[in-house]
């Protein structure tokens, strides 16, 4: 932001209402910044040298007289190698008391990578989480969310994920955060000896909701900065997008739009969009892949949050309890990765998709047994064997505090396999029983 002494300030109002005041000015832009009796503002409307900004705090309160400062530019981010291992607020100000950040200014919020410079992703990113590398495998330049209830740990997920990824930079842009999870990312990140490569943008509930809108921008900027500029694996974490839609759905009940579903704007669509549709694979190596956290209303996934990101993203991680074991773990039938297949037995081990498609089956088998069991039938010696398997493979493979590599989670299943069942009964091609299966049976 520029200093005082070249903002431009008024105070003379035209007209106020419940989410916009109008004023005369001059050298404005759109989407420029500014402040309205010191509440944070945005140009939305120019009109014959009539200015309209809306007050994302609201206009309650506020004078006619309120003085008016616009800050010359809309909002921005100085990019350079220092941003790494750094904490920023909303406008990209540090707040962990380090100094601010040299570098090229650049203006957020632009456009995503032009299609024609795109490449289909096809390079993998391990994360050492089972139940992602083995059955729902991540690909570069993919967007794909996590739905989970919002009593589940899925912070503590993406911390994980951001510390066993084998990527080059980290972005994480926590909108809405608790003061104890920004607390827990600083504390995780800092203790692993990892924040020379993670750069985290944060707003907390003691924040207002509205600055969350600036999150993922200011997190994307940055993540074209390492990709593009830089030709860099970026990994992007955004925790909590339903958080970020309630802050669009309060500024557009203030400016006075009709609600679509679920009492959401109309644009929810668009606006998800423009953020997920920044992940890109380049040619020259550089790469965007996006994690989103959505936290589902009591596991509603028809909520217009849950339901328009469906549409956008190329799969889901679904977070949940299971009762058997006590273990969170990411559910094999309710989670998806449409991109897996470009990986799966081209960059991970030939074996990789029989064992996934087995292993699934075999725990699908166990849920069919599981509804037997409630319904008083008698189980055979398969089912038995089933729902002993399954507790295993959602322990040693399910469960989101394993962390192993790929071809360690797959030499577990071939032991699960071997220690359940037989051959014939896992379904699994000849030639690759004769190669992979245990010499040994696991007791």
């Amino acid at each position: 932001m520029s200093s005082r002494a070249f903002q431009r300030i008024y105070t003379r109002l035209e007209s106020i209402t419940k989410a916009t005041v109008t004023l005369r000015a001059e050298g404005v832009s759109n989407d420029e910044l500014a402040t309205v009796a010191g509440r944070l503002a945005q140009v939305v409307k120019i009109r014959r040298g009539a200015v309209t900004l809306q007050v994302f705090a609201g206009t309650e309160g506020i004078p006619t007289d309120a003085e008016v400062i616009f800050f010359g530019e809309p909002p921005a981010l100085n990019v350079s190698t220092d941003l790494a291992g750094r904490f920023f607020n909303a406008y990209g100000d540090p707040i962990d008391g380090g100094p601010a950040v040299e570098g090229e200014r650049r203006f957020i919020g632009g456009p995503s990578v032009n299609p024609y410079k795109r490449k289909m992703p096809s390079e993998l990113i391990p994360t050492g989480i089972a139940g992602i590398d083995l059955n729902n495998t991540l690909v570069t330049g993919q967007k794909i969310p996590f739905f989970a209830d919002p009593d589940q740990p899925y912070n503590q997920v993406m911390a994980q994920v951001a510390l066993r990824a084998d990527v080059d930079k980290i972005i994480l842009g926590g909108m809405g955060l608790s003061n104890d999870d920004y607390l827990y990312f600083r504390h995780e990140f800092e203790n692993a000896g990892a924040l020379h490569k993670i750069i985290s943008f944060v707003n907390t509930t003691d924040q207002p909701p509205v600055e969350r809108l600036l999150i993922p921008d200011m997190a994307l900027t940055a993540a074209e900065y390492f990709a593009v500029d830089r030709n860099e694996k970026v990994l992007v974490l955004l925790t909590d997008m339903t958080l970020y839609a309630d802050a669009l759905s309060i500024v557009s009940n203030r400016m006075d739009q009709i609600p679509s579903k679920d009492s959401m704007p109309g644009s929810l669509y668009s606006d998800l969009a423009k953020i997920y549709e920044k992940a890109v694979q380049l040619p020259t190596g550089g790469s965007i892949t996006i994690i989103a956290v959505t936290t589902l209303n009591d596991g509603d996934i028809t909520h217009a949050i849950p339901d328009n990101t469906g549409y956008i993203t190329e799969g889901q991680l679904f977070l949940r309890h299971d009762t058997d074991t006590g273990k969170v773990i990411i559910d094999p039938f309710r989670s998806l990765s449409r991109l897996k297949q470009h990986v799966q037995g081209k960059k991970t081990r030939e074996d990789h998709s029989q064992v996934m498609n087995a292993s699934v089956r075999l725990y699908a088998d166990a849920q069919n047994a599981k509804t037997k069991l409630e319904n008083g039938f008698d189980l055979s010696d398969y089912d038995l064997r089933c729902l002993d398997y399954a507790k295993d493979y959602a322990v040693q493979l399910l469960s989101i505090d394993v962390n192993i590599p790929i071809t360690e989670m797959l030499d577990t299943a071939w032991k699960l396999f071997a220690k359940y069942f037989s051959k014939a009964e896992t379904g699994i091609k000849q030639a690759m029983i004769d190669k992979y299966w245990p010499s040994e049976r696991m007791d």
